[in-house]
């Protein structure tokens, strides 16, 4: 599998999705610093809901194969900006989580504004249902 960076709001589930890829026990907390998975990067949330901090996510991004913009459906705020993804040279996927608790209008949203912030691909998944993480693992396992 590839090394790959989530980046996200504060509970979006960049860090559940680590623990899940990785087959440990899914305990929630929240992520204070940079944290290294075997195959993953676990980026904190407010690197994400500070432009200002967008400097340091590009940095940590430099040891990824693989960038991945985290967006929780149940959530209505955007907090990616428009063309994100083109600030890294290198492959950004977009990963819409919590999708059994989401709606058709709440995914779709999601989809809309992770496609207008660049990202080339997108998985639909839910961590605790185990929806969708299968084709996650089968494309990081290609890439």
């Amino acid at each position: 599998m590839k090394k790959i960076i989530f980046m996200g709001k504060t509970g979006s589930g960049k860090t559940t999705l680590c623990q899940k890829l990785d087959d440990l026990e899914l305990k929630y907390r929240k992520t204070q610093s940079v944290e290294i998975y075997n195959d993953a990067i676990d980026t904190p949330g407010e690197f994400m809901e500070n432009r200002w901090m967008y400097t340091s996510l590009a940095t940590t991004a430099a040891d990824a194969k693989i960038v991945a913009l985290v967006y929780d459906c149940t959530q209505h705020e955007n907090y990616i900006a428009p063309g994100f993804a083109t600030m890294f040279c290198k492959d950004v996927i977009g990963i819409i989580t919590k999708i059994s608790q989401g709606d058709e209008k709440s995914i779709k949203l999601a989809c809309d504004r992770l496609n207008l912030a660049g990202v080339s691909r997108i998985f639909k998944v839910d961590t605790i249902e185990n929806i969708g993480i299968d084709d996650l693992v089968k494309y990081l396992n290609i890439i």
